[in-house]
């Protein structure tokens, strides 16, 4: 009767959105254009072999990233948008208050 109250937490709801291993949205967009490289080019065996390098460079660098951070890319636009300095009142619309004076 002492004991603390225990809620199970399923795995399902705590793991990331992960296909083939890395983000979801950025093997959607490796595999979109490694398909637009290969059939813009008329699927001749140049654009084959292009669409075929881009796709095992780009998709190896998103797995990597994956197994560092599995939401590396949302931290990176979020640390993108950032501002190298704010300034020290909360908005532009603030009132400056008068700093009273030391006595010495």
């Amino acid at each position: 009767m002492n004991e603390p109250r225990t809620i199970p937490i399923h795995r399902s709801l705590n793991r990331p959105h992960l296909l083939l291993g890395a983000e979801r949205g950025l093997v959607l967009l490796c595999g979109m254009v490694t398909a637009l490289l290969i059939f813009v080019g008329g699927i001749k065996p140049l654009s084959l072999l292009l669409g075929i390098g881009f796709w095992g460079v780009s998709f190896w660098a998103v797995v990597q990233m994956a197994k560092a951070d599995t939401q590396m890319s949302k931290v990176y636009q979020r640390h993108v948008r950032y501002r190298s300095y704010y300034i020290a009142r909360g908005c532009p619309h603030a009132l400056l208050t008068k700093v009273p004076k030391a006595h010495t």
